[in-house]
């Protein structure tokens, strides 16, 4: 019993649902591809890497030269959201870095073919 004299019952008890489930509208189906054109993707390209000590990193300044493990004309591995997807060659355009796509990952020559 509780301090109110009321003893609580611990069955199940039924719930009757009215009209407002019966009359709710159906739920979409099917996303469009038009409904996504609006989401933000983050697209990275590794330029590629470099390991180095501690005490080379508190020696950092601006003008540091870091070596990096690929060479000039290598190809970039490009990234959506941290999955790769494609490969590009890097290229300078008006002072700033561009990749140019140059392979897909997982299609095909077809599925690249401009219609």
């Amino acid at each position: 019993m509780s301090g109110s004299g009321k003893m609580r019952s611990s069955e199940a008890q039924e719930h009757a649902f009215g009209d407002e489930l019966v009359n709710a509208a159906p739920a979409q189906e099917h996303l469009h591809i038009d409904d996504l054109e609006e989401i933000g993707l983050e697209i990275s390209a590794d330029l590629g890497r470099c390991a180095i000590q501690i005490r080379d990193i508190l020696d950092l300044k601006l003008g540091t030269v870091l070596p990096l493990d690929k060479l000039a004309g290598e190809m970039a591995d490009i990234y959506i959201n941290g999955i790769p997807v494609a490969r590009g060659e890097v290229v300078v355009l008006v002072d700033s870095l561009h990749v140019r796509i140059a392979e897909v990952i997982g299609a095909t020559e077809k599925d690249l073919a401009v219609g």
